[in-house]
């Protein structure tokens, strides 16, 4: 009796999007002045880039991005729409989509952040602010040992000392008291991005609403992205006087 004819089916898995990515920002190499963290990675839906300026960067206009941009260290200066002001450390200002800007400086450290968006009013003066005026303070339903200082958010915002984005939701810094944490916890709708700046401690990612099997050893120049739904939190190290700060930013994901 012949055989009888078989089908082999052969199923290829589509490729599976990482929950969350990590870079350590010293060992990224630069071009151009600027040091690429994410970009053009598939699981970026809200974000367009995010990196580090550590020289100046040249004039450029994006009509469907909107940047922000944090002087970590050092001094410089920004042309926005024709006129140049100085910058310092702690100065964080937001560029909408279309308006021509460029930084100068060198020796200094600068996030640079990008985000979709639609082409929208630019405003006459540079949005800018200093890290300094921002008061320190508790948030919500997170535990007290952790304070925030509350930079930048959208035009609907009533608590940032800048309201004035589209896609960002919210851009703060936490300091972590010795021990302390933000609590896990993750954004259903939302793309966060954590930047320790000092301290350690580990970093919470996608672990489940503990951090369990989800924390990462984290020190100075960390920096995670953060997928909707996955588990972000940090828990700082409890050596006494050991104070932890993450520069962190929020997205909300693009309407289908």
């Amino acid at each position: 009796m012949p055989a009888k004819p078989f089908l082999l089916l052969l199923v290829l898995a589509a490729p599976v999007d990482p929950t969350w990515l990590h870079v350590h920002a010293p060992s990224v190499q630069a071009i151009g002045g600027y040091k690429p963290f994410f970009e053009g990675q598939r699981v970026l839906r809200s974000v367009v880039r995010y990196g580090e300026a550590i020289a100046s960067l040249p004039e450029a206009a994006y009509s469907n991005e909107e940047r922000i941009y944090v002087v970590l260290e050092g001094q410089g200066a920004v042309t926005y729409q024709g006129t140049k002001r100085s910058l310092r450390q702690g100065d964080f200002f937001y560029c909408a989509p279309g308006a021509k800007h460029s930084i100068q400086g060198q020796s200094w450290r600068v996030a640079v952040m990008g985000f979709k968006a639609q082409p929208a009013e630019i405003p006459p003066e540079l949005p800018i602010a200093n890290l300094n005026e921002v008061k320190k303070q508790t948030v919500g339903s997170h535990p007290p040992s952790t304070l925030y200082q509350l930079m930048l958010g959208d035009k609907k915002s009533t608590r940032d000392r800048l309201t004035v984005a589209q896609t960002v939701t919210s851009l703060y810094v936490m300091e972590f008291a010795p021990g302390g944490t933000n609590a896990p916890h993750h954004h259903e709708d939302e793309e966060e991005i954590y930047y320790l700046l000092d301290g350690s401690g580990d970093m919470v990612a996608g672990g489940g609403a503990e951090g369990v099997m989800g924390k990462h050893p984290a020190k100075p120049g960390d920096v995670y992205f953060f997928r909707r739904n996955c588990t972000v939190g940090f828990y700082s190290s409890d050596v006494p006087g050991s104070k932890a700060h993450i520069l962190a930013v929020r997205s909300r994901l693009p309407k289908p």
